[in-house]
């Protein structure tokens, strides 16, 4: 078999190690979906409260996870620079499968990902996280209030989210960028609750995943928890 010269340091590092330990398949986390919360709650306090938890990044770790990972949380959340998954909640490597776009959607990209993390990995716990001040959400706000165009794929893109808007004007609340943002993440979480498809049903009906929503406040860093 032809093997390139970048794989070359990684076959010899795997080449090195126990055939025992090479041969083992990816072992699930033993976490469930309230444990997984509550990991997420407490790294989350700790960012606030700026003691972040110092997280393990060295070689063993990464050689660790050469042979696989045991993620213990998708989290479906927006692509802004300014929110970060792993620091928000104090994570390292091979904890948290990441599902990332504007407007933290859910497209048959995002749900094949989402699916092959609860149904292959075992992950417990499904976090669908908005936030803040949302240019996505915006945009289709946007969209809605002053019937404003967007070009390209833009327009494609926050097409999903002009239903979440139009459930949050018709509440009529005070401030209708945040309603919307949290209407949309609670459709995507009933979306997802309502599969159909086995590689989710199965594990909602046998009570070995839940779905949950949440809310990450730009300026004091707090995630607040909904839909648990």
């Amino acid at each position: 078999m032809l093997q390139c010269a970048c794989c070359a340091p990684i076959a010899a590092a795997a080449a090195s190690l126990p055939f025992a330990i090479r041969a083992a398949p990816s072992k699930k986390t033993d976490l469930n979906a309230e444990q997984a919360l509550q990991i997420l709650r407490d790294g989350n306090n700790a960012f606030v409260q700026n003691r972040p938890r110092k997280v393990i990044s060295d070689s063993k770790r990464r050689l660790e996870l050469a042979l696989g990972q045991t993620p213990f949380v998708v989290l479906v959340s927006c692509s802004d620079s300014r929110v970060p998954p792993e620091l928000l909640f104090g994570r390292g490597l091979g904890e948290m499968f990441i599902v990332r776009n504007a407007g933290n959607t859910v497209d048959t990209t995002a749900l094949g990902s989402i699916e092959y993390a609860v149904s292959q990995l075992g992950v417990p716990l499904v976090v669908v996280m908005g936030h803040e001040s949302c240019g996505a959400v915006a945009a289709a706000v946007s969209v809605v209030e002053n019937n404003t165009f967007f070009p390209g794929a833009i327009g494609s893109m926050i097409e999903p989210i002009v239903p979440a808007v139009l459930t949050a004007k018709a509440k009529g609340g005070t401030d209708l960028l945040a309603d919307s943002v949290k209407a949309n993440v609670k459709r995507t979480v009933d979306r997802l609750r309502a599969a159909s498809e086995p590689a989710l049903l199965e594990p909602l009906r046998a009570g070995n995943v839940r779905v949950v929503g949440a809310y990450y406040t730009l300026q004091d860093g707090k995630v607040d928890f909904f839909d648990v």
